[in-house]
């Protein structure tokens, strides 16, 4: 099979531009320290979170001087706890996982917004500064009662 020369020359071009950006990518990555994340990475078995510590009993806890532990989960078409209340300047860790399929954890208002996977097990932490009624909504389509699926944090 014979290649014309200027074919040659523009794969010769193309492959090395390749190799520049991925060479640039690579390094730029790890200069920068990103990796994927790993600290409190976890999972656990989906159909047993109703029998796993902690998800067994979704609580809110205080851990510290105006500072919380939300240990929730996610089921269809609601949360557990169903409502929570923290006196205003709290700070609440969130941790939750899904028992069944995907759903979403948005605080509105604020800038929470994750998704909570089956089995899996997520983090997120936020200092309720102002008081008032937080709504938790599911905005993941999780099934026909989607729309019903919410859950309260009352900031006194």
């Amino acid at each position: 099979m014979h290649i014309h020369r200027l074919e040659k020359i523009w794969l010769a071009f193309g492959f090395s531009m390749l190799v520049v950006f991925l060479t640039v990518l690579g390094v730029m990555t790890f200069s920068m320290g990103m990796a994927p994340p790993s600290g409190h990475h976890h999972a656990i078995d989906p159909t047993k979170v109703t029998e796993t510590a902690p998800f067994d009993k979704p609580v809110l806890n205080k851990i510290g001087d105006n500072e919380y532990e939300a240990i929730m989960t996610a089921f269809a078409f609601g949360y557990a706890p169903t409502t929570l209340e923290v006196p205003a300047g709290a700070t609440v860790h969130f941790t939750i996982t899904s028992s069944d399929v995907v759903h979403g954890f948005e605080i509105v208002g604020t800038n929470v917004n994750m998704m909570v996977l089956p089995g899996e097990v997520n983090h997120t932490t936020h200092t309720f500064k102002k008081p008032g009624e937080y709504l938790i909504l599911c905005n993941e389509y999780c099934g026909i009662g989607h729309e019903m699926m919410k859950t309260t944090i009352v900031v006194n």
